[in-house]
């Protein structure tokens, strides 16, 4: 199994920080990405990231290079996950929204499996922490029509990992406590999925 790992957004990406400047998202999720793959590759599976680049490469490509993946090994041998960081406004102030999601497209897929074990890594990871479910535990995920999750064609699902603008999950995110509860949740949530 092919394991891409997406992290969201670059440093050319307006906003996607913290009100206070001491988050921003492109940063984080390049880092977390980064380790999740490590985290993997020294498990022996084989995973890589998506966009290496430090500057925001556009979803289109994205999605070209996950489907050329795809077409090389077979979507049902590959997987995505796209790490992102929540935000409940864009208007630079500290809100109340809180917790860990994850979205699939809409309809039955693959990816709702793939989201259903990280949802399931996520209640043993962030215990404390608030985990936002669409339906509750039958059927956790969100369903979005986000393009990195309608024109890859393997399994994808896009976590969003806590938010931006709320000061308690930014120390969280920022803690390495934090760090590594978000790097065990999706390693063991990919690997829940391929076992």
């Amino acid at each position: 199994m092919k394991i891409l790992i997406d992290n969201g957004h670059g440093m050319e990406t307006p906003g996607k920080r913290s009100p206070d400047g001491s988050f921003r998202e492109f940063a984080y999720t390049r880092e977390i990405a980064a380790r999740i793959v490590a985290r993997l590759s020294k498990l022996g599976y084989d995973a890589e990231l998506l966009v290496p680049e430090s500057r925001d490469v556009p979803i289109r490509t994205r999605c070209r290079r996950a489907n050329m993946i795809c077409n090389e090994l077979g979507k049902e041998n590959v997987l995505l996950v796209s790490v992102h960081v929540n935000a409940a406004a864009s208007d630079g102030q500290w809100h109340n929204a809180s917790g860990w999601s994850a979205y699939t497209t809409e309809g039955i897929t693959r990816a709702d499996l793939l989201a259903f074990d990280l949802y399931e890594s996520a209640k043993k990871y962030l215990k404390g922490q608030k985990i936002r479910m669409f339906n509750g535990p039958d059927e956790p995920d969100f369903e979005a029509g986000f393009y990195i999750l309608k024109h890859t064609r393997c399994a994808a699902v896009l976590t969003e990992n806590m938010f931006q603008d709320c000061s308690a999950d930014v120390a969280f995110l920022l803690s390495e406590k934090g760090k590594e509860a978000l790097i065990r949740l999706h390693v063991e949530g990919i690997l829940r999925y391929i076992g």
